[in-house]
């Protein structure tokens, strides 16, 4: 805990929650980046929460919040585990094993005080569109980062323009998170002071 304690000594202070691949199998450059970027939150004073995974982007993070000295919290269902369905990390200063995926989200976002999406599959697309969903019906106001690595999330974020455009998704939804390729932007969006919540009558009709 003394690790928590010094970083919960520094002002700005977060607890950052990572959203990101389990595949071992990626191009390396996404494990380079991510890995940094994990050294950087701890430079800036902040902490890991992350689905607990040891391989993949999920470990990259904790690899880099664990080479500067970083607090990580790790929440991985007990299933992962007892069915050997991939490997958990091992370094984690907090590890939790809840029941469900569900019980998993729900502790996940419970911890953080800002949400960072990288590069993944199905499960961080779901996890994503759920937290925003959420800022969307004003149950959080969270900052919601997307780093885009190597133009990863460009058709994503290509398809969601298409939905505004067609009125599926209303226009004011890009007020509720944003894309940055580098780490300078990302945390510049997710440590800026956090504007006020709007309705969700102003969010859904606006």
């Amino acid at each position: 805990m003394e690790k928590l304690k010094k970083q919960l000594e520094r002002g700005n202070y977060m607890r950052i929650c990572v959203y990101g691949a389990a595949s071992p199998t990626i191009d390396s450059e996404y494990f380079e980046k991510v890995e940094a970027m994990g050294r950087e939150m701890v430079k800036r004073g902040h902490s890991l929460v992350f689905g607990g995974g040891g391989n993949g982007l999920m470990g990259a993070a904790a690899r880099g919040v664990k080479a500067e000295g970083g607090y990580i919290m790790g929440v991985i269902p007990k299933f992962f585990d007892e069915e050997n369905v991939e490997a958990i990390c091992d370094f984690c200063d907090e590890l939790i094993m809840p029941d469900t995926m569900r019980q998993r989200k729900q502790i996940m976002e419970d911890n953080a005080d800002a949400f960072i999406v990288v590069p993944g599959g199905i499960g961080t697309y779901e996890e994503f569109f759920e937290i925003l969903t959420l800022k969307q019906l004003c149950r959080h106001n969270k900052p919601i980062a997307i780093y885009n690595i190597k133009d990863y999330y460009a058709e994503l974020i290509m398809t969601m323009e298409k939905a505004m455009e067609k009125n599926f998704i209303r226009g004011n939804c890009r007020d509720l998170y944003m894309a940055a390729d580098n780490l300078e932007d990302l945390f510049a969006y997710v440590e800026a002071p956090v504007q006020p919540i709007h309705t969700v009558k102003e969010l859904k009709d606006g």
